[in-house]
């Protein structure tokens, strides 16, 4: 007899999105509500560097915040590789400790 996966999948997603927001909390304990110094320039270099590549120009929508050197990326593009540019690119940028990407993939199917 063949088991669900789909328990132990979400069970794995929950437990993940749980250790990235142990960080979140920990940076937020730290650094407060209005973030650390060069945070907010580090959200400045990334969407700058993201804005410079025009594959992920709308319809596709990434969102930036910093908390602690760390970039959160979020949002939607249409592919995979998308996702994975805008990762490479927010590492680039000076000050980037880590990068947590939670960027969805849109549906293009009919």
């Amino acid at each position: 007899m063949e088991r669900n996966p789909m328990p132990r999948l979400t069970c794995a997603l929950t437990f993940a999105m749980l250790l990235s927001g142990c960080a979140a909390v920990d940076g937020y304990r730290k650094c407060g509500a209005h973030g650390c110094s060069g945070d907010a320039q580090i959200t400045s270099e990334v969407e700058a560097l993201l804005s410079t590549h025009p594959a992920l120009e709308p319809p596709n929508e990434v969102y930036v915040q910093t908390l602690d050197g760390v970039v959160y990326l979020s949002g939607q593009v249409a592919t995979d590789l998308q996702r994975s540019d805008a990762e490479l690119l927010a590492r680039e940028a000076p000050g980037v400790h880590r990068v947590v990407d939670t960027i969805g993939l849109g549906y293009s199917g009919r």
